[in-house]
């Protein structure tokens, strides 16, 4: 493997007092409604930051699977956006900073970018690594979003109970970037939203929220969401309105709203509620089944449908 520490370029030098948190939402892949992207673009948008690395992508992504944006005028072009993953070291509401690395998932070279952010996570000695990711979930857009918390080490899932067993998916940067850092010494941990199966295809800004929100729980870093409330109540009302007049589509919403329900009475009902039973929800295994067919799938497609 040709040397990790020639894949980035740092452009700007950054000290911190206390050890900071790494941030990393990989855009393209499990990223179901477009959360990640959502979310790390709503962070550079709302917060102060400032660039410190990029990577060389012409060796980590490739061009014809996700080529690049031009803009043509009249008659020549006059622009080109080429993807980039990028370092920011970036301000919270209260005034801590944190890195936040994001951008396309890398195609190439996977195990010597691994090994590059190994680099930065030393170099900048990251006391938490968070990784975001969204997944499909049989949940309804009229309910609050689920959010999946896995990592390394008992006390950063604490409280955070999990519905899925052992299943085998296809890898992305992103979880083995989460087992990487973990192998190598640092607290590693991923925020993995779980975005309603019929609407991972469109924008949904919920699940930008869900991350948001739950990096702020597991991290104590004060990160806004106001914003991303008008563009997340147009999604909805979006899909009210595909509702209208489409009996099966409001059949499977009516469907899981129910399932929903049952699921919460059932978590915060009396013991004696006999109404109820497990029996008539999904199982846990029967909801990681469905997850594992939808990543396992996800293997087979074209990857030019990855930033659709």
């Amino acid at each position: 493997m040709r040397s990790p520490e020639e894949l980035f370029t740092i452009h700007r030098e950054a000290e911190f007092d206390e050890a900071p948190v790494l941030v990393y939402a990989f855009a393209g892949f499990v990223d179901a409604g477009a959360g990640v992207r959502i979310a790390a673009d709503h962070i550079l948008a709302t917060c102060q930051h400032r660039l410190l690395a990029t990577f060389d992508v012409d060796e980590l992504l490739d061009y014809r699977a996700r080529r690049p944006r031009m803009t043509y005028m009249v008659d020549h072009f006059s622009s080109v956006e080429v993807p980039q993953i990028s370092l920011h070291e970036v301000t919270d509401g209260n005034g801590t900073r944190f890195l936040l690395l994001t951008g396309p998932e890398p195609d190439y070279q996977w195990q010597r970018f691994l090994a590059a952010v190994d680099l930065i996570a030393q170099r900048y000695r990251v006391r938490l690594a968070v990784g975001l990711s969204a997944i499909p979930w049989p949940i309804p857009h009229t309910r609050p979003l689920g959010l999946t918390v896995h990592g390394n080490e008992p006390s950063l899932v604490a409280g955070h109970p999990s519905v899925v067993g052992e299943v085998e998916v296809p890898g992305h940067v992103g979880a083995m970037l989460e087992l990487h850092l973990g192998q190598h010494g640092f607290s590693s941990m991923g925020l993995t939203a779980q975005v309603p199966h019929y609407l991972v295809q469109f924008e949904f800004p919920r699940a930008a929220s869900t991350l948001i929100a739950g990096i702020s729980a597991a991290t104590g870093l004060v990160l806004p969401t106001a914003a991303l409330e008008p563009s997340a109540r147009q999604a909805d009302a979006e899909v009210a309105s595909q509702m209208q007049g489409n009996d099966e589509f409001a059949t499977v919403v009516a469907a899981l709203e129910q399932q929903y329900d049952q699921m919460m009475a059932i978590g915060s009902g009396p013991a004696d509620q006999g109404t109820i039973t497990e029996a008539e929800i999904l199982s846990g295994d029967e909801i990681a089944a469905q997850v594992e067919e939808f990543l396992s799938s996800l293997g087979d497609d074209d990857p030019k449908a990855d930033d659709a």
